[in-house]
């Protein structure tokens, strides 16, 4: 079941503990603790199993037409189960009711991490096209690679 979260504390109690179960992805404190505070005003969608949330996505906004989904994470015995296309597909839904008119997400480029190769794979099924690498964002050895999609 997806649920739409409201409440700032309960988002980042849901954002720490799948967030720091998830070492592959999410293993830099700094990073991972900034996901977690910002979350608490981004909209945010969890996933439900058993009365206990196992998964959340985060959208922000990024533009007046443009919205990212900033982080999202499942906690990883129910990977490939289908919480993440079930968390996008409801977060696709709400960006485009609110309007916008494009959606883009970040992750570090294909080829660099396998763990990181495992996201870009699902970005593409979700319908996500490259856009561009940027060695900038974060630092040579994590090329930025930014995807797009359009929300109409």
């Amino acid at each position: 079941m997806i649920v739409k979260i409201e409440e700032k504390k309960l988002k980042q109690k849901i954002a720490r503990k799948i967030l720091e179960s998830l070492n592959d992805w999410f293993d830099v404190e700094k990073s991972r603790e900034k996901y977690i505070n910002d979350c608490a005003d981004w909209l945010f969608f969890a996933a439900k199993k058993d009365d206990e949330y196992v998964g959340f996505l985060c959208l922000k906004e990024t533009g007046k037409e443009t919205i990212e989904l900033a982080v999202m994470g499942i906690l990883q015995e129910y990977h490939h189960q289908g919480l993440g296309r079930a968390l996008f597909e409801q977060a696709k839904k709400a960006a485009a009711e609110r309007g916008y008119l494009f959606m883009q997400v970040k992750t570090v480029k294909l080829g660099v991490f396998p763990e990181y190769d495992q996201t870009n794979y699902f970005y593409r099924s979700m319908g996500f096209k490259e856009f561009e690498v940027i060695k900038e964002i974060w630092d040579e050895e994590n090329p930025c690679q930014i995807y797009v999609m359009s929300l109409k």
